[in-house]
């Protein structure tokens, strides 16, 4: 994120709308989340920021969450692009590359399997998880109902999402 769009708490909540939409959309590829989260500005601390992330993923439809899901690539695909988004989806899934080939093959199968089920890309929080946790998560996951996995898809989002937005307020970042 370059210098001059560093977001601080301060510019979370002061800054014109418009300013923020592009660093916000890293964080979440949802229109209606980015509108969500600046409608309940401002934030007494960055605590409250995070919940207003949780509370404006709770806000917005189905379709929006589909929105949002088109920002993401396949786990295992490398995401393209110079943005902040796709860096922190690279560095998120970094820990795919070093897996296996049967695990990787079985990640590919498996995406395809989800989209063949569900009709979208399979969303997981990959920081902090290694390819074999992604892989059996997939495959309990594609024996769900639609609306249990719709709901597991929107909790996901909403763990990534708060993690991107945590990282963006972060002053090292």
């Amino acid at each position: 994120m370059p210098d001059d769009q560093q977001l601080t708490l301060e510019r979370l909540n002061a800054a014109p709308a418009e300013q923020l939409r592009e660093t916000l959309r890293a964080c979440c590829a949802s229109d209606a989340w980015v509108d969500q989260l600046l409608a309940h500005r401002p934030y007494a601390d960055r605590a409250a920021a995070l919940a207003g992330s949780d509370t404006a993923m709770g806000e917005i439809a189905d379709a929006d969450v589909d929105q949002a899901l088109a920002g993401h690539p396949r786990i295992g695909d490398r995401a393209e692009g110079e943005g902040t988004d796709a860096r922190w989806s690279r560095e998120e899934q970094a820990s795919v590359a070093d897996a296996g080939d049967d695990v990787q093959q079985q990640l590919r199968d498996g995406n395809l399997s989800y989209e063949r089920r569900f009709d979208r890309v399979f969303l997981i929080r990959a920081a902090g998880r290694s390819p074999q946790e992604m892989l059996t998560e997939l495959t309990r996951r594609l024996d769900q109902d639609d609306e249990t996995e719709r709901a597991e898809v929107r909790e996901q989002l909403r763990q990534i999402t708060r993690l991107r937005l945590e990282r963006a307020l972060s002053p090292t970042e």
